[in-house]
């Protein structure tokens, strides 16, 4: 690696460079399919999704790249974060990210889509082994517990929606089936934690969000390896719709939050919402499916409309990768 390019980077910056700034990708990756699948339902232009796919996808290399900088240079650092009890967590964004990235790609390009998936599934299952054995092997505290625990599990949701074509159905149920029970498993702790215990710190509030995430993706997971929308696909997108509401009616805790990067949690439960919403409008016709799906496609496109600026001024600023 060239010297004077790891150079480049003041040291302070890069050494404090996050791994949740992938959670960028999942964002913008998020609304790329939903304007994909407004593009083939409702005629929307396909160019929101093109142009949304090209800033995704370079920014996921421009985080990559500067992430193995890291690495090069900061090691330790980088140990630090996959010894934290909850930026651990995160690291999954990273191969959730490729998934992602796969799944838009896959009506430009079929090479592309197959390589992102491979990568993507494979460093997936890895970090969710390695996730779930930090949590064996260490004395983890309930107040170190929150919804960003579901980043490396919702993952193994998102494989089987990729990866339909790609692999063998046995492998893509063998990832839902990881994905669905701790789910249900990690959500009766966090729960526990919510109810029970201290609030959230103010940055990890947003993370509530990811609580839409997973019967979202697992209802569209579902679908995918099923084609039916049967009592089980109800309940699945019935609980999405939920959890919806539920931070909607919550909106009071995240109006007055400080930015931090932990704002782009918003963005991705969101987008999947919003899909398992114009998908059950495809497979039911129904009005209300396809009102909803507009209100949500709106206000996900808001959302990380005002987080992306957000970012870009705070970045602006300098006030993100420092110490904390």
């Amino acid at each position: 690696m060239n010297q004077e390019v790891i150079k480049a980077i003041p040291s302070n910056r890069l050494q404090f460079f996050p791994v949740m700034m992938f959670a960028t990708v999942m964002g913008l990756g998020g609304l790329t399919l939903v304007f994909e699948r407004l593009n083939h339902v409702f005629l929307f232009s396909s160019m929101f999704a093109t142009t949304f796919l090209i800033i995704a996808t370079t920014l996921f290399f421009v985080i990559l790249f500067t992430y193995f900088l890291k690495i090069i240079k900061y090691k330790e650092e980088v140990l630090k974060e996959l010894n934290h009890p909850i930026r651990i967590n995160f690291f999954a964004a990273s191969s959730i990210s490729m998934l992602i990235l796969s799944a838009a790609f896959r009506e430009y390009n079929l090479e592309t889509s197959l390589s992102f998936f491979y990568f993507g599934a494979i460093l997936h299952i890895f970090f969710t082994y390695y996730t779930i054995r930090f949590w064996i092997n260490n004395n983890l505290e309930i107040v170190h517990s929150n919804p960003a625990w579901f980043i490396p599990i919702v993952g193994n949701l998102i494989v089987p929606i990729a990866g339909v074509g790609f692999l063998d159905n046995a492998i893509l149920i063998f990832y839902f089936s990881i994905g669905m029970f701790f789910w249900i498993i990690l959500f009766s702790i966090i729960l526990n934690r919510i109810i029970f215990h201290n609030p959230f710190a103010p940055k990890f509030m947003p993370t509530m969000f990811i609580l839409i995430a997973p019967p979202a993706i697992g209802f569209i997971s579902y679908i995918k390896l099923t084609g039916n929308l049967d009592f089980f696909a109800q309940i699945l997108f019935s609980l999405a719709l939920f959890f919806t509401i539920l931070v909607a009616f919550m909106y009071k805790n995240f109006v007055k939050i400080k930015f931090f990067i932990s704002w782009w949690a918003f963005t991705f439960p969101l987008a999947a919402v919003t899909l398992s919403s114009i998908l059950i409008y495809e497979l039911t016709k129904k009005d209300f499916y396809m009102y909803l799906s507009y209100t949500l496609a709106m206000i996900t496109t808001l959302i990380v409309t005002l987080v992306a600026v957000a970012t870009i001024k705070h970045m602006a600023k300098k006030e993100i990768c420092i110490m904390e």
